[in-house]
């Protein structure tokens, strides 16, 4: 027996330099206990107000690629993540997982690779960062970093119920932390030891993306707004970065060190067409300082948290697992991140990714 429904279709806007998340409801009479993909219809939606068309031809489509339990609205509704296609029904510019898919089809699924994501973001009230005060600044870095207590944590209740409503949702969502500055935090995306959950890269970039709506839309409910800006606090402070835990089967096998140490000489011939991609205002955040390395340079070394790539502890003692890419910033798109991933590493050369989905080249196309 069908059941009426509420499904929130959320997509990517348009927005340049760093993309928006944008969201409505469909009702649908479907029945939650069966539900599949092919159960959500394509919507359209008007691309004049996203940043993705004119208004003389506004119409753009929405086409199911995920979807999961809706944790706010409850037992029997959906979030529901797509993709925008034009109206004749190839993938918009602006649509970063088609490009993923892309490069996962000439060749890249063959790597079998992971990807977990550490999303650091900040979180403000009034206008500026939690835990700021009105003049001046709060005592410096140091206390703040996992912390407990009022004098040093702030935001704690809606970063509970966010993650409370990851869990529910179905997201692979696996922690979270204070971080080092007042107000800002991290919550991980990722593979979490159960090998019947579906822990492919595109899978774990759907996840963030509707994690960040979640964070986002539970932000109204408390008069909180979270920033995924990469240097929200000019400064010495630290940034807020999107480090990414990257891994293939030859990585993840006995022996696999060999495979990491192979993608590090890759990557570090490449740098440049990943920090392209790896978010807006990264060089503020990648100073050589604040446990980053230089924008201009690529180290990677043993746990060393100034490094490019960071190869952890028990990674280099077990001699297999994944490397840590620390150079991707909070805002950046984890389609793009992963797609320059498994690219560099597969050795996949005959795909260009798109980085200007704006209007104006749109119409310049």
């Amino acid at each position: 027996m069908a059941h009426l429904t509420l499904a929130e279709y959320i997509w990517l806007d348009g927005a340049v330099p760093t993309r928006n998340l944008r969201s409505k409801t469909k009702v649908l009479n479907i029945d939650p206990a069966t539900a599949s993909l092919d159960d959500f219809p394509v919507w359209n939606f008007d691309g004049s107000s996203t940043y993705q068309s004119t208004g003389s031809s506004s119409d753009l489509y929405l086409h199911p690629a995920c979807f999961v339990k809706d944790p706010i609205r409850g037992e029997g509704n959906f979030l529901v993540l797509c993709e925008v296609m034009n109206q004749d029904g190839t993938p918009h510019k602006s649509n970063t997982r088609a490009q993923f898919r892309e490069i996962l089809d000439a060749g890249g699924s063959e790597l079998q690779a992971w990807c977990g994501f550490e999303q650091e973001y900040t979180l403000f009230q009034n206008n500026r960062p939690m835990g700021f005060p009105e003049k001046g600044y709060p005592a410096p870095q140091g206390p703040y970093y996992c912390g407990v207590s009022t004098e040093d944590i702030y935001g704690r209740p809606l970063v509970e119920k966010h993650m409370q409503a990851c869990l529910t949702a179905g997201i692979c969502f696996y922690g979270i932390n204070a971080e080092v500055m007042p107000g800002q935090w991290e919550f991980q995306i990722g593979y979490r030891g159960n090998d019947e959950e579906d822990t492919s890269a595109i899978t774990m970039a759907d996840h963030l993306w509707i994690a960040r709506w979640l964070l986002l839309r539970l932000g109204e409910e408390f008069g909180i707004q979270p920033s995924f800006e990469n240097k929200p606090v000019k400064g010495d402070w630290n940034g807020a970065g999107c480090h990414t835990n990257f891994s293939t089967l030859h990585m993840r096998e006995e022996g696999g060190i060999k495979a990491i140490e192979e993608a590090i000489e890759r990557l570090s011939a490449k740098h440049n067409d990943h920090i392209s991609v790896y978010g807006h205002k990264l060089d503020e955040r990648l100073t050589g300082e604040h446990e980053t390395c230089h924008i201009t340079e690529f180290k990677a070394g043993e746990t060393d948290r100034g490094c490019s790539i960071r190869i952890p502890l028990h990674v280099a003692a077990r001699g297999q697992g994944y490397l840590e890419d620390r150079r991707p910033g909070a805002n950046s798109d984890p389609y793009l991140v992963a797609a320059r991933l498994v690219s560099t590493v597969c050795e996949i050369e005959h795909i260009e990714l798109n980085l200007d989905w704006s209007l104006e080249a749109i119409l310049n196309a």
